[in-house]
């Protein structure tokens, strides 16, 4: 990427069934919003809670103007809509089916070597962060684990870092 974009990086996981979900969660992001760059998706054991279900997590960069109590609003009712009780006190530290939290307003490349333990203390999101901060910054970047492939409107990802562009008259399309 060349030009500056703006927009925010989230942090995206589940753990109930989170193949279908995490392909669900980007589908309805696709639906509210025109580009999303993700990170690779990882399987990552449960941190802070006592369940038995590995997480797929994801950072996604969503490019957009928006205000962050509209972005906020998307990513809540994407978790209600995928079964979320967001009014039950304990749900974080419960299975989830989708689990969505905004971690910070970004541009890129600007944002691209800012210090990931400075966006969030979540520390098992460090390696999606340092990947997503590489790919929207041009810079090369190896991961020592491999990411999970995921299937959304005939579209794969999760593998590795990618971008991809909707185009509401052909349906969504892949761009590396």
């Amino acid at each position: 990427m060349s030009d500056s974009h703006s927009g925010y990086l989230l942090g995206i996981g589940s753990n109930i069934n989170p193949q279908t979900n995490i392909a669900q969660i980007i589908h309805l992001l696709l639906c509210k919003l025109p580009r999303l760059s993700l990170s690779r998706v990882l399987k990552i054991p449960p941190i802070g809670m006592n369940s038995r279900r590995d997480f797929l997590n994801v950072v996604v960069f969503v490019e957009t103007e928006m205000p962050e109590v509209e972005l906020k609003m998307i990513c809540n009712d994407i978790e209600i809509s995928l079964g979320r009780d967001r009014r039950d006190p304990t749900r974080k530290t419960k299975d989830r089916t989708a689990d969505l939290d905004i971690l910070t307003k970004a541009i890129f490349p600007d944002d691209g070597n800012r210090l990931v333990n400075s966006i969030t203390d979540e520390y098992f999101l460090y390696p999606l962060l340092e990947e997503i901060n590489a790919y929207l910054s041009n810079r090369d970047y190896s991961s020592l684990q491999t990411g999970e492939m995921i299937e959304v409107d005939d579209l794969t990802f999760g593998q590795t870092a990618t971008t991809i562009d909707r185009n509401a008259s052909t349906g969504n399309e892949r761009v590396i």
